[in-house]
Order: structure tokens, then sequence, then C-alpha cells
């Protein structure tokens, strides 16, 4: 059986939501992969680590809004942001990885200090409000690189390949 050239074909194409699903593929499998070191590794997420999170659960939220039916403008603006959440998660992990490395200091809720000073008292009292789990501290890396590099390197590039997949075709619609 042929198809009728005369006949119209439905116009369906997948480009307007290339990036979301690229968002939702990339930013799911971090997440799941990030929950797979938590639970079944054993490796427990330190503060840092959630901020991370954070950007990957918006940008997730967004990528699933901009699968609905809209004008093509406001499927960009919100692809743009799914974008520029990857984008922003990329930077956390930069700094998560400057932390961890020791390059920069990082939060004083969740690193070690850099000595003591002070009474007895006050050591208990900054013992008991240190966390168990440390910023500054490599618990995982494959090749060089630590769970914050993979998770960096990869929102950075689904961050760039999302914006560039919105933006290729913005003039002709």
């Amino acid at each position: 059986m042929t198809l009728n050239p005369a006949l119209p074909m439905p116009a369906f194409t997948l480009a307007p939501i290339r990036p979301a699903l690229l968002i939702l593929i990339g930013s799911g499998g971090l997440l799941l992969g990030a929950l797979g070191f938590q639970h079944i590794g054993n490796l427990p997420p330190c503060a840092m680590c959630y901020w991370q999170r954070y950007g990957h659960i918006a940008a997730l939220g967004i990528a699933w809004l901009a699968l609905w039916p809209m004008p093509p403008a406001v499927r960009r603006a919100i692809l743009t942001l799914g974008g520029l959440a990857l984008l922003a998660t990329a930077g956390i992990a930069l700094y998560h990885v400057g932390v961890e490395w020791k390059w920069w200091p990082g939060p004083q809720s969740c690193t070690t200090g850099s000595g003591f000073g002070g009474t007895i008292d006050e050591l208990k009292r900054r013992i008991m409000q240190t966390p168990i789990v440390r910023c500054d501290a490599i618990v995982w890396q494959m090749w060089g690189l630590t769970m914050a590099g993979w998770n960096g390197l990869i929102s950075l590039l689904l961050g760039v390949g999302a914006l560039s997949l919105t933006w290729a075709g913005a003039g002709r619609t």
C-alpha cells in the first residue's frame, strides 16, 4: 500500500519538544543516579549536593510544563528557564568541586574549620553543630572527577544543549 501524495499529512514534529525531552532524560537520569549513590551506595549527600538537586528538580518541572500545547514563543521562554536552571546547577557543582579540592572555602555549615580558638564549651558546641556529611570531603571519584564534577560537566552540557535546541529555529517561528 502506498500513500497518496495528494493527501495532506499531519504536521507533527518533535522539534519543539526536543529540548524538553533532553532536560527530562538528562536531569531525570542525574537525579536517579544521585539517589542510587545515596540509597544503594550508602553515600549520603551533603548540603551542597542537595543544592545541586534543586536545579534539576526545577528543570524537570519546567521541561514537563513545556510539553503542553502552547505558543512557540511561550514554549521558548519556558525552555530557556529550564536551560538556565541546568546552568545554575552546573555553577553550584563547580563551586562544590572547588570546595572539595580546597581551592576556596565552603559554607561554614558543612566544612571543617581551620583551627580552634576558644573554650572547651565552645568546642563542644561546634562539634555538636557540625553536620555528619562534610561538603569538603571527596567520597567518590572516577577519572579524576568527583560526583560534583560529573554533575557539573553533564549539567553544563545539558544546559547548553537545551538552550541550543530551544533557540536553533527561533527566527523561523
